[in-house]
């Protein structure tokens, strides 16, 4: 039976795979506690937006797909959870993309970046960066984070970055580059910074970026720019918290109706 014994039955089966998932992640040294104390706190967005891949995620991923596919060198990087989760739609997508993989850790020993690269090999990947050649270090940036190949997101003009944090969002922003986060928590700091702001969880956004991606993969250069030029982050952000903002209201009220002391 997948996931450790859990019942397909159990009404939070998916979410109970995915904690076993970066459980086992953590035996394995590829994820950190830290990474789990994140994780959990982006379930409770998840639960907020409905645990459904909403119109301004949506939105954001046709113009991730977009830039990407305009970009020169894009870069997807890839921290221990984002590995844990999607590791087989990370590798399809930079596959799609003739782009590289780069490993780049908060909490960085060159044993876990191994781990990491070697857990996306295994699942297909081609090029993956930052494993052993992380020499370059982003500007501003002094903690472990900073490391990055000179290959990759040291010269890429996109990257994409999964369950960041806003320093390097914000470091990334002032080289110049454009920044995609898959994030779903609206009011973080990584949120805020990036160019596009994929409110998601990674689990259902990268697949769907992929096939966006395939999907958009052999338009004219023309209609790709435009899809760039209509898309507004901020009006996306505000859209998310709308959402979230009508949805408890909703709640709420559906509760209230519900409550037999209040008939």
């Amino acid at each position: 039976m997948a996931g450790h014994g859990i019942p397909r039955s159990h009404p939070r089966y998916w979410s109970l795979v995915l904690r076993e998932r970066l459980v086992e992640a953590w035996r394995q040294g590829i994820v950190v506690p830290e990474g789990l104390i994140a994780h959990g706190r982006g379930e409770c967005f998840d639960y907020l937006i409905g645990e459904e891949t909403q119109w301004f995620a949506r939105e954001a991923v046709r113009a991730a797909a977009a830039a990407l596919l305009l970009a020169e060198h894009p870069v997807i990087s890839v921290n221990g959870n984002a590995a844990a989760l999607a590791a087989e739609g990370l590798v399809r997508l930079a596959d799609l993309l003739g782009a590289p993989l780069e490993v780049n850790l908060f909490y960085r020993t060159e044993e876990r970046a191994r781990r990491i690269g070697e857990l996306l090999r295994r699942h297909g990947a081609r090029r993956v960066l930052g494993v052993d050649d992380a020499t370059a270090r982003i500007p501003g940036l002094p903690h472990p984070r900073g490391m990055v190949s000179p290959e990759g997101i040291l010269r890429a003009d996109v990257v994409l970055v999964a369950l960041e944090d806003g320093d390097r969002t914000e470091a990334l922003r002032r080289m110049g580059k454009t920044v995609i986060a898959i994030d779903l928590n609206p009011l973080s700091r990584t949120a805020r910074m990036a160019d596009i702001t994929i409110v998601d969880n990674i689990v259902r956004a990268v697949p769907l970026l992929a096939e966006t991606v395939q999907e958009l993969k052999e338009k004219p250069r023309e209609e790709l720019e435009n899809v760039l030029r209509g898309y507004d982050n901020d009006r996306v952000l505000a859209g998310a918290l709308r959402f979230i903002k009508e949805r408890l209201e909703k709640l709420a009220e559906e509760g209230i109706a519900m409550d037999p002391r209040r008939q």
